[in-house]
């Protein structure tokens, strides 16, 4: 029984060290990981431009359709707007 005590200390303080080292390298990376997570905050990558400029022309390009399809329904029912062109459709 008592070496079975004698080796508790022993085994525990293994545990001890490797928790206060783990907790060393925590508290010594933890002001990089905040510079780092504040400068990704900050800044944009490459490739976040150009989706987001991927979404701009995707947007600009729906609402140009959109727009080209109203001014056809209009001139197809003889009902331009005066900045409507209408020279490619036939009344009928």
């Amino acid at each position: 029984m008592r070496c079975l005590l004698l080796l508790v200390p022993v085994t525990l303080s293994g545990c001890v060290v490797g928790t206060v080292a783990s907790t060393a390298v925590d508290v010594v990376t933890l002001p990089v990981k905040v510079v780092s997570a504040g400068v990704d905050a900050v800044t944009t990558s490459q490739a976040e431009r150009d989706q987001k400029v991927g979404r701009e022309i995707r947007k600009h390009e729906e609402e140009r359709q959109r727009l080209m399809r109203e001014q056809a329904k209009r001139c197809r029912k003889n009902k331009p707007l005066p900045t409507d062109d209408c020279s490619g459709y036939l009344p009928g």
